[in-house]
Formats: structure tokens, sequence, C-alpha cells
């Protein structure tokens, strides 16, 4: 299981209507918030459909 922090950018495995594939990672728990890079579109996923649905970190947040 791989550990998802806030500010977080991840691509996932399908493109967001907007023709993006990059998020950031605004709230993580039992659900994750994450918005579009290109459009602002902020989305809710279950963990499993997030976990499911990433296919990489591309930039970890600075702590």
């Amino acid at each position: 299981m791989a550990q998802f922090f806030v500010g977080d950018i991840v691509k996932m495995k399908k493109k967001h209507p907007c023709g993006n594939d990059e998020w950031e990672v605004m709230r993580t728990g039992m659900d994750f918030r994450i918005k579009c890079i290109q459009c602002q579109r902020q989305v809710w996923l279950s963990r499993p459909a997030f976990e499911k649905a990433v296919r990489k970190v591309i930039k970890r947040a600075s702590c």
C-alpha cells in the first residue's frame, strides 16, 4: 500500500474530460479529495478507488 500526502501530484490511469491526467491530492484519509491541475475541478474518491486509479506519483509534497 503506497503512502500519499497532501500536496502530492499524481498521474491517474484515465484522463479527466478536460484532457489532463495530473491531479493534486487535497485531502487524505478514508476518502481522497483531488484537484485537476488544468481546470481546478475537485473530485472526491474513496481510498480503494483512488489507489486503484493512480498510475504513479509525479511529485512528492515538500514537508
